[in-house]
């Protein structure tokens, strides 16, 4: 973060900080600011899908294709129209504040801080790749992992998929050219290898140990140990999924197997919290699978659960503010002279004017 935006925001008490400036938490930044509260995103400009920009975005009713980085640069600017902070940082820590938290970033020349009273943690999650080499090169161009974002486009081409039963079946809805590597992975059982055989999808034994790439940048082929190459247009990987979070250490908010076994991702209710006082999360680091629309809801819902959390604490603090000092009557020890309590007045008008009360003659009143 620069010493120029960590000037302008250092030493204020944000209502959210947001960590993660993607689609989770840029919506619910977008939605933080709407309600008026003051709200700071600091992002360390590490998109997931920045690979995939000349693919783009897909699902996303009314933006289909668009850049994923126009995407988040549209974001940033309706944030910012409603008063919102997104700075660049990279956050290294968190810690307990007696009135909340605080955000602490590091680079290369200083440690800075900044304060919150509640946070939302949308870091999002890193693609570990099979260990295949030439292939993260390739990432989000003509190597995928996702039928839903990518299937359309890699249509009726020839399709290898990298150790995956699961995927195998998904990319034969793109292509009737399917080819398996199962490369060491799990064993196909009986019943897999009648459905790979029914749908006609080609099973290729042996480890995959390189790609072959043709004279226009193009993936053409899987390169096996025998030295044969088999040809392909794209190539479906199953990544493993590390969700974003080395820098929520001490703050007991333990890493959980994702249902499907792909990754460890943070637990949370289903409006993001994280069962620790003040934290909630949304996006990939608490759902491994979400794509950008599922993303984009997530950060929603978690603001308007943010949102709730902070209207009660308000209230409350408010309620208490109000609530007037009480009076302890006199007792006998105590000093007679001591202030003007409602009991010590009362006793004092009694004795002076007797009947004469408010100035009348009451003959009933009592003595």
């Amino acid at each position: 973060m620069s010493e120029r935006e960590m000037a302008r925001v250092d030493g204020t008490t944000w209502d959210v900080v947001v960590i993660g400036g993607g689609t989770a938490g840029l919506s619910a930044a977008l939605n933080l600011a709407r309600v008026r509260r003051s709200v700071l995103v600091i992002d360390a400009g590490e998109p997931r899908n920045a690979p995939a920009e000349e693919v783009g975005v897909h699902g996303l009713l009314g933006r289909e294709g668009i850049s994923p980085l126009e995407l988040l640069r549209l974001g940033r600017e309706e944030v910012a129209s409603y008063g919102g902070r997104v700075v660049a940082g990279r956050v290294s820590r968190i810690e307990r504040r007696d009135d909340g938290f605080g955000v602490i970033t590091q680079d290369a020349r200083e440690v800075r801080e900044v304060r919150a009273r509640r946070l939302l943690v949308a870091t999002g999650l890193v693609d570990e790749l099979p260990d295949v080499p030439g292939l993260s090169e390739r990432w989000g161009r003509d190597v995928h992992h996702c039928v839903y974002c990518h299937g359309w486009e890699v249509r009726d081409t020839k399709i290898g998929v990298l150790g995956s039963f699961h995927q195998a079946l998904m990319f034969r809805q793109m292509s009737d050219d399917v080819t398996l590597f199962p490369n060491g992975g799990p064993e196909l059982t009986d019943q897999q290898w009648e459905q790979l055989a029914g749908l006609g999808v080609a099973v290729v034994d042996g480890p995959v140990t390189g790609l072959r790439i043709d004279d226009r940048d193009r993936l053409a082929g899987v390169l096996l140990g025998s030295g044969a190459v088999v040809p392909v247009h794209h190539l479906v990987v199953a990544p493993y999924f590390a969700a974003r979070a080395g820098f929520l250490d001490g703050l007991d908010l333990p890493l959980r197997d994702h249902p499907r076994g792909v990754g460890k991702q943070l637990a949370v209710d289903a409006g993001g919290f994280t069962g620790v006082a003040g934290i909630w999360a949304a996006g990939n680091v608490s759902d491994l699978l979400a794509g950008v629309p599922a993303a984009a809801a997530a950060g929603v819902g978690a603001a308007a659960a943010i949102n709730m959390d902070l209207l009660t604490a308000d209230a409350e603090r408010a309620a208490a503010l109000r609530t007037p000092p009480q009076h302890t009557p006199p007792s006998a020890a105590s000093d007679p002279f001591d202030a003007f309590a409602p009991a010590m007045e009362a006793e004092v008008s009694r004795r002076i004017l007797g009947t004469r009360v408010h100035g009348l003659d009451s003959p009933t009143a009592e003595l």
